[in-house]
């Protein structure tokens, strides 16, 4: 690989740092000089910051005040793709480089040199004394299935004195080695064979294997209906790309679903490759990110901020699930992994692969219009078929108004256990009840700092603010007028799911899959193992478990409110409710025995609802395709959100009008804007909201136009001003 340009000892360059600045700093290179893209400690103000040499320095002032780099630090220089693929997302999501560079740099001690340091593993045995703070240490190095902390972090984590941790080193019981830090991964090996596959399967897997034998940029979308094996056919994609010698990256949408991915990618090349996600320690987010600079991890799998690692020579890119929503980020930088997973791929002359058994409408319009290849999937693998799905209409069911389990879903659930079977039960709802009413005077118990329902959560004995977290515990008496013991919850969660599951079938074994009912992504992990293994005869989950989990002797689905997604103006909802629906259903009969899917719904003759059950997918993509391309909305046309936030909403409001007004910029290339309105949700975390809405021709110069726009008002310094472009949430 060619090194980039090199800056001698005193040479004026450009530094990006950082820090919230609208341009680079010139700076002086230090002593030995330093190249394009080195990542650099400089001096700003009285404090040492993170940067990266941008360029050659502007100048055209005295340069006698220049400064000099403080030092370049031990990591593999920001490769030119690196800096175009930051530059162009920038660019597109309208997010300064300095946020940019933050979500590149998201390692701890990057600027820490070579060198030895202590570790410290689970070791063998229990202590001679078992107390709490004792306790504490062995639950997270379990918790973390062997992975080596530092002193520091371990104590942390447990919340111990570091003396703790020493005793139980003395004893054994936790292992402390020497060990260099940041060292290469066990390598892949590519050759090894991997399972069997069927017809379509070895045909895709030909075709992403050639893809990335050709060193070139292309886009596929691998369409397989659920348990087709779209995972054993992208990995022979990462076979080949490193027998190539280059690099892959595989992104999963939820934490919850590495572990067996993990297990299967280690059976299938031989070793574990490296994770990058927030369930693992800091350490290993260090190893990680050196390592993916200096070609010592061949394959990474991670979230969706795994993209923004300094690859060395990055050959492929694997979307798992490419349609789900989580691939959003929906704070700080807002930017939507998928589409930027495909222009980094398209500036590193890599492949990206998009995998799903419903795909989004984007990448479905991309191969429409024939930018993207399809390979498809289209029968399950082995002996495994499609689960049968069939709609009870509630309006038909004799029910109780406290009950949501229907007869006929309960008769197949008894019929699934007395099988030895296993059974899901799907409610998108965490908690134990949306609302909590008064029934003395009708008060709904909102957030003190969001205009929002407080969500109960019985387990936690708490109500829940589900948009800034808020929590309190659960009143006796009624906030608005005192009565006593009149709180009453309205309408299911998973929890309330739980207990009406204990009535009707004492027996069972209950498994509630909901993400705040962990404490971690590997307690999450364990119970998600432990249901496969058998360890529940009934799950009831939220959308967690529609994403790619295996559960063998699931054989039935019940979706408890079919009805829930299509609700509200969202552009999406169709499509959401169809793909939500679709993959939660495919969690049935995936192993020999045939599955059933059951959902309830009040309005089963809804032509989404008509469209799950019939398995016309392509019907529906034309139906959806058809009606978004005549309202001229996404993605036959762009859309970009606006919101303002400030501590006065009639201010933020003015603003918003303000801006209305002065459309010019907007006009000029088409665009029209919606609004302000109050969001939906008018206030979070004490902040009032207001939206507007901006759209636009698929053709226009979105981005250019906004920046000119927004520039036009002068924004107070308690007014936040977000842009989203491409909205997939309109809260």
């Amino acid at each position: 690989m060619d090194l980039p340009e090199f800056y001698d000892e005193g040479a004026l360059v450009a530094v990006l740092t950082t820090q919230p600045l609208d341009r680079t700093l010139d700076y002086r290179a230090p002593e030995g000089g330093c190249h394009l893209g080195a990542f650099v400690e400089v001096p700003l103000g009285p404090r040492k910051v993170l940067g990266v040499v941008w360029g050659p320095g502007e100048g055209g002032y005295d340069l006698g005040k220049v400064r000099p780099v403080n030092r370049v630090l031990d990591a593999a220089p920001m490769r030119a793709e690196m800096r175009a693929f930051l530059t162009r997302a920038a660019e597109y999501t309208l997010t300064p480089m300095p946020a940019m560079l933050r979500l590149a740099t998201r390692a701890p001690g990057l600027g820490g040199a070579v060198s030895m340091r202590k570790v410290f593993r689970l070791g063998q045995g229990r202590p001679d004394r078992e107390t709490e703070a004792r306790g504490r240490v062995l639950a997270v190095l379990e918790e973390y299935g062997g992975l080596a902390f530092t002193l520091s972090e371990l104590s942390g984590m447990a919340g111990v004195s570091t003396s703790v941790i020493k005793g139980l080193v003395k004893q054994g019981v936790v292992s402390e080695e020497d060990t260099p830090r940041d060292m290469p991964y066990p390598r892949l090996d590519p050759a090894m064979a991997g399972h069997a596959l069927t017809g379509d399967q070895a045909a895709a897997a030909a075709a992403l294997r050639a893809g990335a034998a050709s060193g070139c940029y292309g886009a596929t979308l691998l369409k397989g209906v659920t348990g087709s094996g779209k995972t054993e056919v992208y990995l022979e994609a990462v076979a080949e790309c490193l027998a190539q010698g280059r690099q892959a990256l595989v992104l999963l949408p939820e934490i919850a679903l590495t572990a067996g991915f993990l297990t299967r990618v280690e059976a299938r090349f031989g070793a574990k490759p490296s994770e990058w996600h927030s369930g693992v320690t800091m350490t290993e987010r260090r190893r990680c990110w050196k390592m993916a600079g200096q070609g010592g991890a061949q394959l990474i799998v991670g979230a969706r901020s795994a993209l923004f690692l300094p690859f060395r020579d990055l050959g492929l890119i694997v979307v798992d699930e490419e349609h789900d929503t989580s691939y959003k980020q929906e704070d700080g930088a807002l930017y939507n992994a998928r589409d930027m997973a495909v222009l980094r791929a398209s500036l590193c002359s890599a492949q990206v692969v998009l995998a799903s058994a419903t795909p989004s409408l984007e990448s479905w319009a991309n191969v429409e219009a024939g930018k993207y290849r399809r390979l498809d999937l289209t029968s399950r693998f082995g002996a495994a078929v499609l689960p049968e799905m069939r709609a009870i209409d509630m309006r038909e069911e004799d029910l109780p108004g406290n009950r949501w389990i229907s007869p006929t879903l309960q008769r197949e659930v008894t019929a699934r256990m007395a099988a030895g079977e296993q059974a899901l039960l799907f409610l998108n709802r965490r908690g134990y009840a949306p609302v909590t009413i008064c029934r003395a005077c009708g008060h709904q118990i909102g957030c003190d700092h969001c205009d929002a329902r407080m969500v109960e959560h019985r387990f936690q004995k708490r109500l829940v603010c589900h948009q800034c977290g808020e929590t309190k515990p659960i009143p006796r008496a009624c906030p608005s007028c005192g009565a006593e013991d009149r709180l009453a919850p309205v309408g299911p969660g998973v929890e309330r799911m739980a207990e009406e599951v204990a009535a009707l079938f004492p027996q069972a074994r209950v498994a509630v899959l909901s993400s705040d009912l962990y404490a971690s992504a590997r307690a999450l992990k364990e119970q998600i193992e432990a249901i496969a293994a058998g360890a529940a005869d009934i799950i009831i989950g939220t959308q967690l478990v529609a994403k790619g989990h295996n559960f063998p002797l699931l054989t039935l689905v019940g979706v408890i409110d079919a009805d829930l997604g299509l609700q509200g103006s969202d552009l999406r909802a169709a499509e959401r409710t169809f793909q939500l629906m679709r993959q939660v259903s495919g969690r049935a009969g995936r192993a020999e025995k045939p599955g059933l899917a059951l959902l309830q719904s009040f309005q089963p003759e809804h032509p989404v609802i008509r469209a799950i059950l019939s398995g016309d997918e392509e019907g529906f993509w034309q139906a959806e395709a058809a009606e978004r391309r005549a309202a001229g909305v996404p993605p036959y046309g762009r859309m970009a959100g606006i919101v303002l936030s400030g501590p006065d909403a009639q201010e933020a409001f003015d603003l918003g009008a303000a801006l209305a007004r002065q459309d010019a910029p907007l006009r000029r290339i088409g665009a029209q804007v919606f609004g302000p309105a109050p969001a939906p949700i008018a206030r979070i975390r004490g902040r009032h909201r207001v939206r507007l809405l901006v759209k636009a021709d698929k053709s226009a110069p979105l981005q250019a136009a906004l920046k000119l726009w927004v520039a036009q008002v002068k924004l107070p310094a308690n007014l936040r001003l977000q842009i989203d472009i491409d909205p997939q949430s309109f809260y």
